[in-house]
This record gives structure tokens, C-alpha cells and sequence, in this order.
């Protein structure tokens, strides 16, 4: 029998140990009074980024990083009606449905095991993964990691449904895009996205200019393994790109590595004839990040750019400096786990503003 257990893309990378201490579901449990976003649109990073942290060995700081960051957050906002597996589709898509989306997601697994809901609702939603700057796949994707890792308490199970939420409401497809030349690697296909034209708006202005991708992969991929592997590779080829190019714009081009890693990570928790189609949709994301934000030259780094430095130094520095999309890109770069990564995501810490 073929092993189909998805791997990060560094297959020698260890594996934190799962949380003993209670401080992951203490965490979800004060953040899941707040909404998924603040400010009209701009979301709610604080689950994902706890979870990163606890992984990581910093589950001593969450309460701490936490206190920090609530001037982020938002009440849950006020329900608008409620959702249903009749009227579903109307309201697909609706950011007024956010609330009314949590609490569908709520009581679907609460009622039936989270990996069948996950099961129903993926292909559902994965032709809106761009939808919400491609948070709310990032946030599905740290639910499920921590599920798939340790018990699957109260907290995390209403996390995922929370994460799912947030993907129905935010749901927005790409315009149609035409396939141009293909590509024979992710690093190639990546080098070669077009940027937008006009880069003067925000992301949906943005995503709204795109008129095609590259073909990547060259080729139909041919089942769960290939899958696998072509997502790895993807992940991989857009971290080590944000060491030349995170500069054009550090906030917003790590999600062209976090979506499809949150994609890697889902894998194990799907059906693997729901593998292959996943890949389409994770390329079309990180193309879409590269496109909207990458800037017009790289800049090279100093030789032996963080060459002295270990994986749990790198992730120690972007838990210092407190940023939720560094500590976030760090926590992918870990996963990658070669030179190139670490060096990528020390670049982030430096790039970004502290937040601590």
C-alpha cells in the first residue's frame, strides 16, 4: 500500500511535541468571543498565531502576546440569519454572515465528527481561497494541524469551525484566469507570475487586475503522493523567494508561502481523492499574492545570512519580536527547515515591525 501520510517539506524536520501545559485551549477559549476581523475587513490573527507560538515552545508568552495584541479585537459581530444546509449557498460569500457562519460550522461539528464536515466543505470552498487576503485557509489550516497533533478538545474542535466560518463568509473566487506557458518548477512558475499593473490599492483591487497564471504543474497531477510532494515543493520555492523579495511588500507576501503550507498541512485530514484538486487552488493563491505585491527586483542577501543560527533561535527571535504574520511565515520557514528558509524568515523579523 502506498504512504499517503503528507510530509512538510522537510522531511527530516522534528516535530514539536503536542501542548501539555492547557495553554492552547486557554488561548482559543478567550479569543473565540471576538470576531475573525477588525476595522471592516483586516483579520483576526491571534488563533493561528497562538497556535504557532505553543508549538514552538513559547507557550510561557501566549497570555502575555495575547494581552498585547487585544486592542486588535473585535466583539463577534451580531447575527443576521441563520444558515442552513437549504439556503447555504446565498449566503456563501456574505461577510454580514459571519457570525451566522460560526454557528453554523458550530453545530455541524458538534453534531458529526470535524473531519467529515472538513471533508463535505473543502472542495465547497477551496475556489474562494483567496477570499480574506487567504487568512481564513491559514486559520483552517492551524486548526486542523492542531487537531490532527493532540487531543481534539472543545477549544480546537470549535476553532476549526470558527476557521470555516470565516472562509464561507470571506468566499470570493478569482476572476477568470487564462493559463499561459507552463512551468517546469514552482520556483520557475513563480518567477515568471506578472505583476499587476497598478499596485496602488488594497488586495481586492489588486486581484481584481489578474488575467492569467502560469500553467504549474506542467502536468496533471497523477494522485495523493504527487500532490503531496508538488504542494511541499511549492511552499518551499515561495519561502526561499521572500528572502530575495519579502521587501516589496513584508506583510503581505508571506501568505504566498502560509496559504499553500495551510493547504500541506489540511492534506492528512482529507480524503486523498481530495488531494490532487487542492493543488490547483493552493498555486492559484500563492500566484495571486506573488502578482499582487511582488516588487519589480530582488534584493540578494549578505553571504551567510543567518548561517550561525538554529531553527528554535530563528523561531525564538520572531516570538520576541511579536509580529502575528512573522511569527506566522517563521512557523512555515520551520517546516521548510533548510538554510534558505531560515535565512527567509529571519528577513521577516527584520522586515516587519515589532509588535512586542
Amino acid at each position: 500500500m502506498t504512504d499517503t501520510t503528507p510530509r512538510t517539506p522537510s522531511e527530516s524536520a522534528a516535530t514539536p511535541a503536542p501542548d501539555a501545559s492547557g495553554t492552547l485551549d486557554e488561548a482559543l477559549e478567550r479569543l473565540h468571543t471576538f470576531g475573525p476581523e477588525r476595522d471592516g475587513w483586516l483579520s483576526n490573527h491571534a488563533p493561528m498565531a497562538v497556535e504557532a507560538l505553543v508549538r514552538h515552545g513559547q507557550a510561557p508568552g501566549v497570555h502575555r502576546w495575547l494581552d498585547h495584541y487585544r486592542t486588535k479585537l473585535e466583539d463577534m459581530p451580531d447575527r443576521f440569519a441563520e444558515i442552513t444546509p437549504v439556503n447555504w449557498e446565498e449566503a456563501l460569500g456574505d461577510p454580514r454572515r459571519i457570525a451566522d457562519w460560526a454557528a453554523y460550522f458550530e453545530r455541524e461539528t458538534t453534531d458529526r465528527p470535524w473531519r467529515d464536515v472538513l471533508a463535505e466543505w473543502w472542495p465547497r470552498l477551496l475556489p474562494g481561497i483567496a477570499g480574506g487576503a487567504t487568512h481564513p485557509v491559514i486559520r483552517v489550516g492551524h486548526g486542523v494541524r492542531t487537531l490532527l497533533a493532540g487531543e481534539e478538545s472543545g477549544p480546537r474542535v470549535r476553532e476549526l469551525a470558527h476557521a470555516l466560518g470565516y472562509w464561507a463568509a470571506r468566499h470570493q473566487p478569482l476572476p477568470p484566469l487564462t493559463p499561459l506557458a507552463p512551468a517546469p518548477s514552482a520556483g520557475d512558475a513563480l518567477a515568471a507570475v506578472a505583476r499587476v499593473p497598478d499596485q496602488s490599492g488594497g488586495i481586492r483591487t489588486r486581484l481584481d487586475q489578474l488575467t492569467g497564471f502560469p500553467q504549474w504543474p506542467d502536468a496533471p497531477v497523477s494522485g495523493a503522493e504527487e500532490a503531496r510532494e508538488r504542494l511541499a515543493e511549492l511552499v518551499r520555492a515561495a519561502t526561499h523567494r521572500y528572502a530575495a523579495y519579502g521587501h516589496g511588500e513584508p506583510v503581505m507576501l508571506v501568505h504566498a508561502a502560509t496559504a499553500p503550507n495551510a493547504v500541506l498541512r489540511t492534506l492528512p485530514a482529507l480524503p486523498p481523492e481530495l488531494w490532487a484538486p487542492s493543488v490547483g487552488a493552493a498555486w492559484a493563491a500563492s500566484a495571486a499574492v506573488t502578482a499582487a505585491y511582488s516588487p519589480a527586483a530582488p534584493e540578494a542577501l549578505p553571504a551567510g545570512y543567518a548561517a550561525s543560527l538554529t531553527a528554535d533561535e530563528v523561531f525564538a527571535r520572531a516570538a520576541a519580536h511579536g509580529d502575528d504574520h512573522t511569527i506566522k511565515f517563521t512557523d512555515t520557514a520551520l517546516d521548510v527547515g533548510d538554510a534558505t528558509a531560515l535565512a527567509a524568515a529571519l528577513r521577516s523579523v527584520e522586515l516587519n515591525p515589532p509588535a512586542l
